[in-house]
């Protein structure tokens, strides 16, 4: 993995390692760049009606956005000290594509593109579409948390480039089904209504507690691949652990509450819309009734 003269001076003492090229992320970034602006010039006009736009500005830059947050989780530094020094930078990582990343890209894609990935009614919609219910998906998010936080695995990916890889994909791609209850752009995957996105993301915010609990309040590393490795920014392993768990459920807990007060106050919006339109309508029938005499 990581070489000592990467991480260690002369003298012992841990650095941020030095910037160095990683192409594969960099072909995965252009792939995503470049495959978005081409199916939205060369495509996305076949699948839309004349005249309708076939990407809004919002989607373009939330795409652009999902981008950037995954170019930043995947390149230096955050991969090179999330790989070879500090758990907290990982936690990071993970949670910048499931948590932003992915949410991002999703409300950055138009429905034509995603029905053309999925092709209804084939096996991979109806895949999709089981679990972007309400329970399958609560169920997939903890498994899949569960599995990304047991120290067998977290040390097996840390130490094998393949299963880490395995490891990226299984949050990211897990992730994006996720929050298909809350930002699915397809009516055939419809989102959840508005009472029942808040508990989604509610419950989204209750179940990382149990793992970070276990991270910040246990007395002895969980992760030995961290504990035979330098730490950065004079962390001792459980510290840096501890770190790890604060981020989790903090950061996590904030995002996650910020997207239900938004839920809320969206739909309390549209309530007091739909309300003052009907009274609207009313004024005008009386108004109507009394200028013809009607009682």
């Amino acid at each position: 993995m990581f070489s000592t003269d990467l991480g260690v001076l002369a003298h012992g003492a841990a650095h941020t390692p030095s910037w160095h090229a990683h192409p594969d992320v960099w072909l995965l970034i252009a792939v995503m760049a470049g495959g978005y602006a081409l199916l939205v010039t060369r495509v996305g006009p076949r699948y839309v009606a004349q005249g309708e736009p076939v990407v809004s500005r919002l989607q373009v830059v939330s795409w652009s956005l999902g981008v950037v947050a995954t170019w930043l989780a995947a390149d230096w530094p955050v991969h090179d000290v999330a790989e070879g020094f500090n758990y907290s930078v990982h936690m990071v990582q993970h949670l910048t594509l499931a948590m932003v990343a992915a949410p991002l890209l999703l409300l950055g894609t138009p429905a034509w593109l995603l029905r053309a990935l999925l092709r209804p009614p084939s096996g991979l919609f109806r895949f999709v579409r089981w679990w972007s219910r309400f329970l399958p998906a609560v169920v997939m998010f903890n498994v899949v948390l569960v599995l990304t936080h047991w120290p067998a695995l977290v040390d097996a990916s840390l130490r094998s480039e393949p299963v880490h890889f395995l490891v990226h994909a299984l949050v990211f791609l897990s992730a994006l089904i996720v929050w298909m209850p809350v930002l699915s752009p397809l009516p055939e995957i419809p989102r959840l209504p508005p009472f029942g996105r808040m508990a989604f993301l509610f419950l989204q915010s209750i179940v990382p507690t149990v793992p970070a609990s276990f991270l910040t309040f246990g007395s002895a590393p969980l992760y030995k691949f961290y504990e035979d490795v330098p730490q950065l920014w004079g962390l001792s392993t459980l510290d840096d652990q501890r770190l790890a768990g604060l981020i989790m459920k903090i950061g996590a807990g904030l995002l996650l509450w910020m997207l239900i007060a938004t839920v809320f106050f969206r739909w309390f919006a549209d309530e007091e819309r739909h309300t003052a339109a009907t009274r609207r309508w009313k004024d005008l029938d009386r108004e109507l009734d009394r200028m013809t005499g009607v009682s």
